[in-house]
């Protein structure tokens, strides 16, 4: 807890909101991942893994343990103070994951 008129760490906005980018891109992930496999079946999904889990568990379980397990490992790592590992896993899930799925329901 930080007590008022103290200063703040350096860098630790920036972990902050890295953090929050990493879990918004995961909701944003699950949420585009169900939307798509709901609409086009489960081989659309491109990650082995998580349509394994689909596959074994149902679609909204399956996604749902990915995306907490994702999520808990990217608090893990605010946590220990591996902001920068955040910050780029964040950037890496928009590119490689959201945007395809963005042009894959709404543009194409």
């Amino acid at each position: 807890m930080q007590i008022l008129g103290t200063p703040r760490p350096p860098g630790r906005l920036f972990g902050d909101l890295a953090v929050i980018v990493f879990l918004l891109a995961q909701v944003s992930d699950g949420v585009l991942t169900y939307i798509g496999v709901s609409t086009y079946g489960l081989s659309i999904e491109g990650n082995p893994l998580i349509g394994w889990l689909m596959g074994a568990m149902g679609d909204g379980p399956g996604l749902a343990t990915a995306k907490l397990t994702a999520g808990f490992f990217g608090v893990a790592l605010h946590l220990s103070a591996v902001h920068k590992a955040v910050a780029l896993l964040a950037a890496f899930y928009i590119l490689v994951a959201i945007v395809p799925w963005v042009a894959i329901l709404f543009v194409f």
